[in-house]
């Protein structure tokens, strides 16, 4: 499972959900979502503790378009991999202003280069 926390929004969320999907993923890749105004790196070291709580495989990419590329490349047969949060969202807000980043561009771009399930 792959996703982060927005920011300026509930800390308390950020345990739950990384406590949540520490106990059900394989692999919990801990990431931006949209930070607004807080610095990812708090926000991760949020999401982090609850990963922790339950014991759980995880890594932390700040960037997020690293972590999806990471995620797929290191994919094996039979994976299923979440990316969760951003859904129909094609930008990341940071400090107030909105940057394109678009998921499924992405994907198609990581899928395009071949370099999974090798």
């Amino acid at each position: 499972c792959l996703f982060g926390c927005g920011g300026n929004r509930s800390r308390e969320r950020r345990f739950e959900m990384g406590e949540v999907s520490s106990k059900m993923a394989d692999l919990t890749i801990v990431t931006s979502d949209n930070p607004r105004n807080e610095q990812p790196e708090a926000i991760i070291a949020d999401i982090v503790t609850g990963v922790e709580k339950a014991d759980g495989k995880y890594i932390t990419i700040i960037d997020r378009a690293e972590a999806i590329r990471y995620a797929i490349e290191h994919a094996q047969e039979g994976d299923v991999i979440v990316l969760a949060g951003k859904g129909h969202e094609d930008y990341q807000e940071i400090c107030g202003k909105k940057y394109h980043m678009d998921e499924r561009e992405l994907v198609a771009d990581v899928v395009k280069d071949g370099n999974f399930l090798q």
